[in-house]
């Protein structure tokens, strides 16, 4: 078995990681974070299962990591995800476990942000011979399929250039995601479900400029599911994988990853993963069990949230409402849900990192 050092991968070693993935038959839990707490726990939790893991930035994310504060929301977006990258390379070798960072969902009114963010990391590159994220997304699918294509081969150019990766959306996942997509996709909407033909079009146009994973849609849909909404049809990913395959040869020749994981069923994961996918988003749940922790230590002691001294004991609360102790348990809270997600997908104890 391949190993790598521990921190933050990129290049050939994101490739290594994806390789084994599949080979192995597990994913890799890929999860949202907007600040320090969220990226800490992210790594704590995969430290204690000896799994990798993937950090990813939404663009209000990235905006929330450098602060609301900041007047200018543009520059905000791409500072944000510089300072989440530099966090996460500093610390993440001592977690020791290997770490992907990853920007997520970027429409077509997003793409300047990747494109700033990537501006910091060419810079970077030529200074340190490493870009700082691993990968990023492009979300054109509310384009034609065209443009879609042809933009996504514009900035993989760019990126191949400083050994990053590329992830793309086929069809349509349901929901929304940080202002991205609608929640008016139902079950009979056909562009909930991407076609093979689509899927081996991008991997005959794009994997010639460089690296590039596919989301391609099998009906999944952002946030907790409505009953009856959508249906997922994860036999459209071996359909694509055998397309391909019948003009590139080997098994699962596409690198795909599953949008909408919250909530799914456990046998819909499964047989997604045996068709290639290596990679499942992480996000409504894991910010539910942040805040729901939060919320059970608050009603435990809820009179040190609205006095600093007790009016009626002269009890001082410092102890309580200090925000080491309530951010902590929001900390653990997605660190526990984190553990559930890694034994879904497979991925404990299956950690490429030695030291």
């Amino acid at each position: 078995m391949s190993t790598l050092k521990p921190g933050v991968v990129t290049s050939q070693d994101y490739r290594t990681l994806v390789s084994a993935a599949k080979q192995g038959g597990y994913a890799i839990p890929a999860v949202n974070i907007v600040g320090t707490d969220s990226i800490n726990a992210v790594m704590e939790a995969a430290a204690q299962v000896g799994s990798d893991v993937i950090v990813q930035l939404s663009n209000g994310g990235a905006q929330f990591f450098a602060g609301q504060g900041l007047p200018d929301k543009n520059l905000a977006r791409v500072m944000g995800a510089v300072s989440a990258a530099q966090h996460a390379d500093l610390l993440a070798k001592h977690y020791g476990v290997c770490v992907v960072m990853h920007t997520d969902h970027a429409n077509r009114g997003l793409v300047p942000w990747v494109e700033g963010v990537l501006t910091e990391s060419e810079a970077h590159h030529a200074a340190t011979g490493r870009p700082l994220f691993t990968s990023h997304m492009l979300d054109l699918s509310e384009e034609t399929v065209e443009f879609n294509l042809q933009e996504s081969a514009r900035l993989l150019r760019r990126m191949a250039a400083i050994d990053v990766s590329l992830e793309i959306e086929l069809g349509i996942t349901g929901g929304e995601e940080d202002g991205v997509g609608s929640d008016e996709d139902t079950a009979d909407n056909p562009r909930l479900y991407s076609q093979p033909q689509d899927v081996l079009d991008a991997y005959e146009l794009l994997t010639p400029i460089g690296h590039v994973a596919i989301a391609a849609a099998f009906g999944n849909v952002h946030g907790v599911y409505k009953p009856g909404n959508v249906h997922l049809r994860p036999h459209i990913l071996g359909d694509a994988q055998a397309l391909v395959a019948s003009k590139v040869g080997g098994t699962n020749p596409v690198d795909l990853v599953f949008h909408g994981g919250s909530g799914s069923e456990d046998g819909d994961i499964r047989e997604a993963l045996s068709h290639g996918v290596f990679k499942m988003n992480i996000d409504t749940d894991t910010q539910f069990a942040f805040a729901e922790a939060i919320g059970k230590y608050v009603l435990q002691s809820p009179r040190a949230f609205q006095y600093q001294i007790d009016p009626d004991t002269d009890q001082p609360y410092k102890n309580l409402y200090d925000p080491r102790k309530w951010l902590r348990e929001g900390e653990l809270g997605m660190v526990a849900r984190l553990q559930e997600s890694f034994d879904i997908l497979g991925s404990r104890g299956k950690s490429l990192a030695r030291s």
